[in-house]
């Protein structure tokens, strides 16, 4: 894994990881830089490879491969990440096709309440088109959006939201990166207010849902519920744009400010409400996978120590079978000779003197 990005200080940013901070900043800037040129590079690209009618479909699937494979050499070089790819979210982990269908579920359901009060207050004018070209093209359409929602992923939550979290902190970087793409949905033809802010409320809810599991599956499967159920289902149009589901074409005939006029539920100001009530319920369902990738890994401490052989060794000695404890045997030794018993002439001496060694019983201060 990469190293733990620094603690941000903002009441010293001029401190110790002032360093840090400027060169993740950079980082940053070169990757923002690199999504608009990897996007201007797969449209021409697109346009030379294929046909018009195929255009949009082959130039978000090699977008989201120029952006896999730059980031994730950004990320080895620059960052000595070993696992780039996986650390730019996209790690292919236990129950990661889950997320993803809990994310899809999400913005379904999220789309169906904004549909709701269209249906409630005037309704939805459908035509169908049941040609077998037309279920065709609805699974390309299908394909186009799941590609076209992973490059935004990626572009705004993969390695670029990394740096940046790096180089400001986490919720200054989920701010800065929600209002960019907001300023990026007002360059679209009939943008609004409303239309920015909608943006702006799904990029949070987008972001908050990353930041709660450490990865796009979730994310990138509300965003793909958001946009596919409205278009593909309802034929809504989605970013000013209608002709995406040859299938069903839908025309509003309620109050043009809750269909967002002909911009779509995008430039809704209703959407934008479900939106910010569609947080809570993502930050309770994602409890279990904050957990377990959220929590902070525990190193153990102190003296090492084998519970499973302090049991064994614990159990062996209570059921192993009593033995009759067996003594020493005791040796015993012949007796040290004794010293010779005294002379009758020697029994008559004070018990401080000492014989003579010489026969006629004078001492050596006599001789």
């Amino acid at each position: 894994m990469s190293t733990a990005p620094p603690t941000y200080n903002s009441a010293n940013p001029g401190g110790p990881n002032a360093g840090g901070h400027i060169r993740a900043f950079s980082r940053f800037v070169l990757a923002a830089v690199f999504f608009i040129v990897a996007s201007a590079v797969a449209h021409r690209a697109a346009l030379g490879l294929v046909s018009r009618d195929w255009v949009p479909y082959v130039e978000q699937a090699m977008l989201v491969f120029l952006l896999v494979v730059c980031y994730a050499s950004f990320g080895f070089v620059l960052d000595r990440q070993s696992h780039p790819v996986g650390e730019q979210g996209l790690a292919i982990r236990k129950g990661w096709v889950g997320e993803v269908g809990m994310g899809v579920a999400f913005g379904w359901a999220i789309a169906v309440v904004c549909v709701l009060p269209l249906v409630v207050f005037g309704g939805i004018a459908l035509r169908f088109s049941f040609a077998a070209a037309s279920f065709g093209w609805l699974m390309a359409d299908a394909g186009f959006f799941a590609m076209a929602t992973l490059a935004l992923q990626i572009a705004f939550r993969g390695y670029p939201l990394q740096v940046a979290i790096r180089a400001v902190g986490e919720w200054p970087a989920v701010l800065m990166l929600s209002v960019l793409a907001g300023i990026f949905q007002a360059w679209l033809p009939g943008a609004s207010h409303a239309s920015m802010a909608v943006s702006i409320t799904l990029a949070l809810l987008l972001s908050m849902a990353y930041l709660r599991t450490r990865a796009l599956w979730l994310p990138w499967g509300i965003q793909f519920g958001w946009l596919a159920s409205r278009a593909l289902l309802f034929g809504l149009p989605v970013n000013g744009m209608t002709n995406h589901s040859p299938v069903v074409q839908g025309d509003p005939v309620s109050a043009l400010s809750l269909a967002g006029y002909d911009f779509g539920l995008d430039g809704s100001w209703f959407a934008c409400i479900v939106l910010l009530a569609a947080m809570p319920f993502v930050y309770r369902a994602t409890r279990d996978l904050s957990f377990e990738y959220n929590a902070p890994a525990l190193i153990p401490g102190g003296i090492p120590v084998d519970m499973d052989a302090a049991a064994r060794a614990q159990h062996e000695s209570a059921t192993r079978p009593e033995v009759p404890e067996v003594k020493p045997l005791v040796q015993i030794l012949p007796a040290a000779p004794l010293a010779p018993l005294p002379l009758a002439p020697d029994l008559d001496l004070p018990r401080n003197t000492t014989p003579s060694p010489f026969p006629d019983g004078t001492s050596f201060s006599e001789k």
